[in-house]
């Protein structure tokens, strides 16, 4: 492939999908799918035109037509995305033979199928959200009357919902001039964009490529199932007064950077076999949001772990960080098991999921005088201290049914002779939530208690249950069950929900969230951070109901919904406020500011909890939970860039000449192998200490007033920390200082496993803190 100056073909995208031309086979196999083909980086000098990317595009059908041998035009006809800003590739149809033979080619970075990921929200499902008063900082610091306006938050997702008072441009000043995006509504005349909502694009090639031909009503930018109107309102949204669901966490709803402006990529689609999104428009999207000026980009999205090289979001998230841009991801919702965390490249921050200290009480009450706490936000309720005759759903099994179909709350499994005027107690897993609801209702009960399974322990989500409901945990399931087992006549009552504030403890991480370590690059740990992400209020779209079933009937403007897709945003919209208030900070340090300032401590004081309320670790919640108003003003910061990056990718064995042609530079592996360790990362993570020690290396940037920092290290159980030097004497901003960090197994027996502690640099106003992760 002949190279020209506009082009550097580094990563080369090719989602090669060509089922057929008519009634002829494009490519001589039957085995046709979709490929991304990745070559790296554009060497566009200057300002991309037009014409530059055209020219871009014929060298792609210029490429793939010197594989296939035949015409040009089955070539052009065989790519149906062609990357030409940012990201150098193309995505088409072809089958495995040839996407295998273009895999071989030098230039080539990588080749892979065009693959489905999904959303990460829980919705009302169990497979494995911004609050009212949300993570504005309090601080005078961000109370400026135009502070954020010139910042742009775009968002990876189902598109918005225009129409939301959370993307009203009221007060708002021009567009910002540097701004290249567009308003794609050029099929959707009812779709409009303003000085708030400055854009709005759709990608759906690459889910068409797996899905087949799609009709007009996917040309739209417009989100007609919540998740992006949810998640992106959670980053910028507008103050909006009022703002509830069902009357319940009445507030006003305002998205982490209220007056930042937004842009909405949709990427993700009616789920087919669970996911929503395809790699071929992830990429489409990333380089679009690239060239049209986004400062953060926020994915709630993602897929299994993948090497980096064939991780769609990976790879757009490396093509933004050397743009300067910040990349938000959520870890994933395959919690509690460990080394379940999904978007786990170094360039990017992590976000995990936990509870504030808010929740929508709805108890359960036993004719034994017993109550046990729930949650629910089911509008109905129960007559006033009414009681009701309580059931095991298993008991009110319908004909030829399964009694763990009647157990799950089954449509269609339970007989309505027997759950008439009942409440009835379903077990949670396998079907939605609110669908076992439907199914007592549609059976004659009258109410819904919903058990936790061990696995959930204490996890308790709200719903918006078509009838009056109620979620308990475990250890309360228990006691439920003998109670029901043991009385003659069990008897029950569900209060309505209600709002309540400054439960404890909080946080606790959420079942749900996906933890570490991480199975692609364990010396790095993800998540980072963790922030709200279990009923979260924020906008919501008028396309479904709250509960996104075709049953239920009901629209709100505001909905309340959980998973890292939730927490994720949170932090996008704190990584803005700090990129706006610090426009030369790298991605890097905005994540350092964000990591070391975070906290492991909940609010009774302890430490943060997992579901099942034991000790949460740093597989949970990385660094800790996010503290915005500390991360304004953090001391010192980790800060790395590129070719930091690409040193690692070095250290973890990718091929020398895929990582050249990756970085679109000149860039060699150094002949003495780096240390895997030594990434100037925020934490420090030795998954495998062999020897009896250890040395890293990090570095730390003053972005301060001159201090001297010392040091304090809480030694993980079965380990000694030594850090050299001791105290670090910073005397202007900017400097930077290193230290080592030599890690030792203590002598005599120890148990083998992951063990946790943690290196504080303070100089008495400042509290600069890494977690050390270690496993003997």
């Amino acid at each position: 492939m002949k190279r020209t100056n506009l082009l550097s073909f580094l990563p080369f995208l090719v989602l090669l999908l060509l089922p057929h031309l008519g009634s002829k086979p494009i490519l001589a196999s039957e085995d046709v799918s979709s490929y991304v083909v990745y070559f790296g980086s554009h060497s566009h000098v200057g300002v991309i035109t037009q014409d530059a990317m055209d020219r871009v595009r014929e060298t792609h059908y210029d490429f793939l037509g010197s594989f296939t041998g035949s015409s040009r035009e089955i070539a052009t006809d065989a790519i149906f995305y062609s990357y030409t800003k940012h990201i150098n590739g193309f995505a088409a149809h072809l089958d495995h033979d040839l996407a295998s033979a273009i895999s071989k080619h030098p230039e080539v970075v990588s080749v892979f199928p065009n693959k489905a990921l999904k959303l990460h929200t829980t919705r009302s499902w169990d497979f494995m959200g911004l609050e009212h008063n949300s993570y504005v900082p309090s601080s005078s610091i961000w109370r400026k009357a135009r502070f954020g306006e010139d910042f742009i938050i775009a968002n990876l997702d189902t598109g918005v919902w225009p129409e939301s008072k959370s993307f009203s441009d009221e007060g708002l000043g021009p567009i910002p001039s540097r701004w290249k995006g567009i308003c794609q509504n050029q099929k959707d005349a009812t779709f409009h964009c303003n000085r708030k909502l400055i854009g709005a694009r759709y990608f759906h090639k690459g889910y068409a490529a797996a899905v087949g031909p799609l009709n007009s009503s996917f040309d739209s930018p417009r989100d007609i199932d919540g998740h992006g109107s949810h998640t992106l309102s959670t980053a910028g949204g507008a103050f909006v007064p009022g703002a509830n669901v069902f009357g319940q966490g009445n507030g006003t709803a305002k998205g982490g950077s209220p007056r930042a402006r937004v842009a909405a990529y949709k990427v993700c689609w009616p789920p087919v076999k669970g996911n929503e999104c395809y790699d071929a428009d992830v990429l489409a999207a990333f380089d679009a949001a690239i060239h049209d000026g986004a400062d953060v980009i926020s994915v709630s999205l993602g897929g299994e772990p993948a090497s980096f090289f064939k991780d769609s979001v990976a790879i757009g998230s490396f093509h933004a960080a050397k743009k300067g841009i910040v990349v938000v991801c959520s870890a994933g919702n395959s919690g509690p098991a460990d080394s379940t965390v999904s978007n786990v490249a170094p360039w990017q921050i992590t976000v995990g999921a936990s509870t504030m200290d808010r929740e929508f009480a709805s108890n359960l009450i036993l004719g034994n005088g017993k109550h046990y706490k729930g949650q629910s936000l089911a509008p109905s309720s129960l007559p006033h201290a009414k009681f009701y005759p309580i059931i095991a759903a298993s008991d009110a099994k319908a004909k030829n049914v399964t009694a763990s179909d009647a157990q799950l709350c089954k449509i269609g499994s339970l007989d309505p002779q027997k759950a008439k005027g009942k409440i009835l107690v379903c077990l949670r897993g396998i079907n939605g939530r609110v669908e076992k609801g439907r199914a007592v209702a549609l059976a004659g009960g009258v109410g819904m208690v919903l058990e936790n399974t061990n696995a959930t322990g204490n996890d308790l989500t709200a719903d918006p249950h078509v009838l009056p409901a109620t979620q308990i945990s475990f250890k309360d399931s228990l006691s439920l069950s003998r109670y029901i087992s043991q009385t003659k006549k069990p008897i029950a009552h569900i209060t309505p929900s209600r709002t309540v504030l400054g439960t404890k403890p909080a946080p606790v991480m959420a079942a749900f969230s996906s933890k570490g370590p991480s199975s692609v690059a364990p010396e790095i740990l993800k998540p980072d951070i963790t922030a709200p992400g279990v009923s979260v209020i924020a906008a919501y779209t008028g396309a479904v109901s709250p509960t996104n079933e075709k049953f239920d009937p009901r629209r709100l403007l505001f909905n309340a919904v959980s998973g890292t897709s939730m927490s994720c945003p949170h932090v996008s919209g704190i990584a803005g406020l700090l990129k706006t208030r610090y426009p030369s900070w790298s991605p890097a340090a905005i994540r350092s500011a964000i990591m070391t300032t975070a906290t492991t401590m909940d609010d009774i004081p302890g430490p943060i909890l997992n579901s099942t309320y034991m000790k949460a670790t740093p597989f949970s919640f990385g660094a800790g939970h996010v503290r915005p108003n500390l991360a304004v003003n953090p001391g010192l910061v980790y800060d790395s860039g590129i070719k930091d990056y690409l040193n690692f990718l070095c250290s973890l064995g990718y091929n020398a000449s895929q990582i050249s042609v990756f970085s679109g530079k000149n860039f060699a592996c150094s002949s003495r192998k780096a240390s895997l360790y030594n990434l100037n990362y925020p934490s420090i993570t030795v998954p495998n200490l062999s020897s009896s020690k250890v040395t890293v290396s990090r570095t730390v940037k003053n972005i301060g007033r001159p201090s001297t920092y010392t040091v304090r290290v809480n030694n993980p159980e079965g380990v000694s920390v030594a850090v050299k030097p001791t105290s670090l004497n910073f005397t202007k901003v900017g400097e930077q200082k290193t230290f080592k960090v030599t890690i030792a197994k203590r002598k005599g027996k120890v148990a083998k496993g992951y063990v946790f502690g943690d290196l504080v640099w303070s100089d008495k106003k400042h509290r600069v803190r890494s977690p050390i992760v270690v496993k003997l």
